[in-house]
């Protein structure tokens, strides 16, 4: 694992990790957090100009890039959910919120997957294993990673981001659809086991096919579900469901195109199909 070059320690109201958070959702999700005044540890599986570009961002927000720690690493990897947990705390002096955000898509098997669908039985065992490896045990590894912290310090977020419930049956996605269903099941899992802790569990979803480098390049893309969702959807439900007003939500699938602005949360909650709300 690398990093960024380290500053002076701090100790900001809230602190979070946003994996895959150089581009796409995960880049929308932690510059709103940055925006919040979090501090943000954000991974990527490799040094870009994406990333470049992402860090030079969060320094124009207020803090500069001093409430930024980037990270190369290894979703995959428990060595590196351990350590990327404890450059955190040593950085910032503590953590409140995690993103489970970094995830491989089916571009990994082929560029063409949407408008010629490879059968499962067609995917190689190796890309199998790695989209599985992001997708689902990265989430558990950071997850199982954080949890001394969330606990002891009795609070804590994590966020998982999901996919629509069609994207996980539709004939041509398997391992990322399936890999999501996962993801589902162990967030509701994972509430449940956390219940009465003071750390929740929550999905975050856009809605629709988002514009992001999950689909294939085409000037004329819309998505499989119709035109591109604007990943910035993202940033408002992303922020409140990482902060303390969210305590009484956990076990919800939140969808980030019905949350309106201005709406009271309850509603906001109401509108996100599926959602399961306690104490709000």
């Amino acid at each position: 694992m690398q990093s960024g070059a380290m500053t002076t320690p701090l100790t900001p109201p809230r602190v979070a990790i946003v994996t895959g958070g150089a581009r796409g959702l995960g880049r929308v999700i932690a510059l709103a957090l940055r925006a919040e005044g979090y501090a943000v540890t954000i991974t990527a599986s490799a040094p870009s100009a994406q990333l470049d570009e992402t860090v030079a961002t969060a320094a124009t927000l207020p803090g500069g890039d001093g409430l930024l720690l980037p990270v190369i690493a290894d979703a995959a990897s428990p060595e590196a959910a351990d350590e990327l947990v404890a450059r955190t705390v040593e950085r910032f002096g503590g953590l409140h919120a995690v993103v489970n955000n970094a995830g491989r898509g089916m571009r990994l098997i082929s560029d063409t997957f949407t408008t010629e669908p490879v059968h499962f039985w067609e995917i190689p065992h190796e890309h199998w294993r790695t989209i599985m490896a992001t997708n689902v045990d990265g989430p558990f590894l950071l997850a199982k990673a954080a949890m001394p912290h969330l606990l002891a310090q009795g609070e804590g977020r994590i966020v998982n981001v999901s996919t629509s419930s069609q994207t996980m049956i539709r004939p041509g996605y398997a391992p990322y659809g399936p890999s999501k269903a996962a993801l589902e099941a162990m967030t509701r899992s994972w509430a449940a086991d956390l219940d009465g802790s003071g750390v929740t569990v929550n999905l975050l979803l856009p809605g629709g096919a988002a514009d992001t480098d999950l689909l294939p390049p085409s000037p004329e893309r819309k998505g499989a579900d119709g035109n591109l969702l604007d990943p910035a959807i993202m940033a408002a439900p992303a922020v409140w469901l990482c902060g303390p007003a969210s305590g009484g939500v956990t076990g919800a699938r939140v969808i980030a195109r019905h949350w309106p602005a201005g709406a009271d949360i309850a509603t906001a909650l109401g509108l996100a199909a599926g959602a399961h709300v306690v104490g709000v």
